[in-house]
């Protein structure tokens, strides 16, 4: 009985203390999360306080200019798209067939380990860093007459593609790892080869996936400043690239310009640019968690 009481009078103080202790971290969690949510609430209203008296068709059409009334972002636009699609037609082929190396013909051995441990730590480097990479890579050591490079569209785009490929090979590894091995050893029993199994089995299954860290890597390229401004030097671009090989702004760039203006009027335009920049990037976004969503329900079915 007296050891009962002892084992008794112990527990009790412990799960009281530790009934506080769980309570003090839940409200420290809750006040942590409710400064971060009223913190960008504040940013998002002065934005949009900001930029929407400034956004309308005149602004969306034309291009920068001196005089804030006339300036515009037509030229960032165009050169936003123009370097998405660019990044995306290297980085998805890419990422996505050393993704199928990896996990379905790469030997499990040490070269591998280490092959997979660089591709996590790629995908946390800073971007700043890959900018300079680039800036020393594509613009000084190829940017000649002959190359045909230096800071224009293709040496953009192949930066931002340096930054993104790590993300798109992990997203499409966890996609096809995913995909059930049932799925390939009942292609395997109907006499499809190795390539067979990938191509009708596995992909289709891991496609959401893939495509939905695809997405978010160009959501995320989309928004990057610090490695386009090693790349373009904050260039004043009043025309729309016509080719790969031409000089471009896109939308950080254009913002970054205007915020360091001194005129009031240029910070009320960068604060527009904010607002459709973030209008582009929750709409890729969207656009990921329905697609994502219409595959799995349709692969389940």
């Amino acid at each position: 009985m007296k050891k009962d009481k002892f084992i008794t009078g112990n527990i009790n103080p412990n799960r009281r203390f530790r009934k506080i202790i769980g309570g003090c971290v839940y409200i420290l969690f809750l006040l942590s999360t409710c400064v971060g949510i009223i913190g960008l609430g504040l940013l998002i209203f002065d934005v949009l306080k900001e930029g929407i008296p400034w956004i309308n068709w005149q602004f969306l059409t034309d291009f920068p200019s001196r005089d804030p009334k006339e300036a515009g972002l037509l030229s960032a636009l165009f050169g936003t798209i123009w370097l998405m699609f660019l990044t995306a037609l290297f980085t998805v082929p890419i990422g996505v067939g050393a993704a199928i190396y990896l996990e379905e013909y790469a030997p499990r051995n040490l070269l591998t380990r280490i092959i997979e441990i660089n591709v996590s730590n790629l995908a946390g480097v800073p971007s700043i860093v890959y900018g300079l990479l680039g800036m020393g890579i594509f613009v000084y050591r190829f940017g000649s007459d002959e190359m045909f490079l230096d800071r224009v569209l293709i040496a953009g785009a192949l930066t931002l593609s340096l930054l993104v490929l790590p993300i798109v090979i992990l997203a499409s590894r966890e996609s096809i790892r995913a995909v059930p091995d049932s799925y390939r050893q009942g292609a395997y029993a109907m006499g499809a080869d190795k390539w067979q199994v990938i191509k009708g089995a596995v992909l289709p299954s891991a496609f959401s996936g893939i495509l939905t860290g695809t997405i978010l890597a160009m959501s995320r390229a989309i928004g990057e400043a610090a490695p386009v401004i090693a790349i373009t030097a904050l260039v004043y671009i009043t025309y729309i690239p016509a080719h790969p090989f031409e000089r471009f702004t896109v939308l950080p760039i254009q913002i970054f310009n205007w915020v360091a203006r001194p005129q009031d009027d240029f910070r009320s335009l960068a604060a527009a640019g904010i607002i459709v920049l973030l209008v582009i990037l929750l709409t890729m976004n969207a656009i990921a968690v329905f697609l994502r969503n219409k595959y799995q329900t349709r692969s389940e079915e």
